[in-house]
């Protein structure tokens, strides 16, 4: 089943662990599709967070995390990889969560790289974007929390959190 958006109109915290065990997918050229269950995500969530883009208030880059819960936030990591966030919660109150990985696939820019996902899927609705959507097919999976990654610029505090949310064996 494709998630809609209300899915993604919910809180940041309670999206992220909830995205895990779910499918990705990316139509592909020629009509194929690729699947990926997603493995690990990170959750943002506005303003407060010094780990969130949105920390510094809107800017044209951090447009579609002000979107309401729902469309997808992808923007180009160090110029040369693309990160797949998905925005959530409510209209104005900036929140996203970062896929990760996905089985088989460690690391967020090397999934989108096998994915074909750029920018051009940025602010788009995830229920209505025709090349990347995200599906539930029922699965479970046990999940354990981490800090999150990557995010040195953050307070100390905001490094600390156990925002990372990765499937477990």
């Amino acid at each position: 089943m494709k998630l809609g958006r209300s899915f993604f109109e919910r809180d940041a915290l309670e999206v992220a662990p909830d995205l895990v065990g779910k499918t990705l997918v990316s139509a592909l050229p020629g009509g194929a599709e690729r699947r990926l269950i997603i493995s690990e995500t990170e959750a943002y969530r506005g303003e407060e967070d010094t780990a969130c883009h949105a920390h510094r208030g809107r800017t044209r880059r951090t447009e579609p995390l002000y979107m309401s819960g729902g469309h997808f936030y992808i923007y180009l990591c160090y110029g040369i990889h693309w990160l797949l966030n998905a925005v959530t919660g409510p209209r104005d109150l900036p929140q996203g969560v970062l896929i990760r990985a996905c089985r088989g696939f460690g690391g967020p820019g090397k999934l989108t790289k096998q994915l074909g996902i750029d920018g051009c899927f940025n602010g788009m609705a995830v229920d209505e974007c025709p090349g990347l959507w995200f599906e539930d097919e029922g699965r479970s999976v046990n999940i354990i929390t981490a800090p999150r990654v990557g995010i040195a610029y953050a307070s100390p505090e905001d490094r600390e959190r156990p925002w990372r949310f990765i499937e477990g064996k």
